[in-house]
């Protein structure tokens, strides 16, 4: 038979909530929360393996809850219908897909990134704070394709509710890396990557720069920018020429601009 929930005050929400809410309780539990059918099916597509299925009978389909709990192959994900009352209690958005799934999460080493291009094109965020911005690098990234996302010194786990909304899902479509600024250096060296500061000081205008070769674009914060090492190690400070009363933009708009112009120069002239 099987499993329901009916009540909001039930140890196993309360569990769940705490894995929403808490960094510590994602970690501890190497598990975080998936709310709505997009995101639960491009994580899906990404590999990763689904651990517990909520459900609003009235509202999903019991065969595609099914068919999500059997892609896992090891043991199939448990099920477990609950009521719109505790749904209300769980979900997030305004909307009511009536899905929300616990899955596995991963370590996202430098060590575990490969590259099927032999020039690869990797964005790197210093220090992003906030969740919208993470969020939206990543959605910027899946667009135009690049070959990894490395965040260097974050400030907040990548399976954060608010990143994995705003990314609309993108954090399980880009292959993904964090690490400290030094061991990401360290790596971009070993791996003869170019290094593309955002910076004002020392700088290029990026259209001058010839991204066809393996490059990383490097993004710091908008208020404080890039940390000294970037700034030692990079191969070229490049910089977006302002032309209203502002000198800098949100990171992932600049992110935008500088990746678009990388994959604009690989189209028209290829290697």
């Amino acid at each position: 038979m099987l499993k329901q929930i009916t009540s909001p005050q039930n140890k196993e929400i309360k569990w769940l909530l705490q894995l929403q809410e808490k960094s510590r309780n994602r970690r501890k539990e190497s598990a975080f929360v998936i709310e709505g059918q997009r995101e639960i099916s491009l994580a899906i597509k990404g590999g990763y393996t689904p651990l517990h299925l909520y459900f609003v009978p009235e509202l999903v389909d019991f065969q595609e809850v099914l068919d999500i709990s059997k892609s896992n192959t090891e043991k199939p994900a448990a099920i477990t219908e609950i009521s719109h009352e505790v749904y209300e209690k769980i979900a997030y958005r305004g909307s009511t897909e009536g899905l929300i799934a616990v899955f596995e999460s991963r370590d996202h080493t430098l060590e575990d990134l490969n590259f099927e291009n032999s020039s690869p094109l990797i964005l790197v965020a210093e220090a992003p704070e906030k969740p919208g911005n993470i969020g939206a690098i990543l959605r910027t990234a899946d667009a135009a394709a690049v070959d990894a996302v490395i965040i260097a010194n974050p400030k907040t786990d990548l399976y954060n509710p608010n990143i994995i909304r705003s990314s609309v899902g993108c954090i399980f479509t880009n292959k993904i890396a964090t690490g400290s600024t030094s061991e990401i250096i360290e790596f971009l060296n070993r791996q003869n990557i170019q290094i593309y500061a955002a910076a004002l000081q020392a700088s290029k205008p990026y259209h001058d720069i010839d991204f066809k070769n393996a490059s990383a674009i490097v993004m710091g914060t908008e208020a404080t920018g890039l940390s000294e090492d970037w700034l030692k190690n990079s191969t070229q400070n490049i910089i977006i020429p302002m032309h209203g009363e502002i000198d800098s933009m949100n990171v992932s708009v600049a992110a935008g601009i500088l990746i678009f112009e990388a994959k604009r120069q690989r189209i028209t002239h290829p290697e």
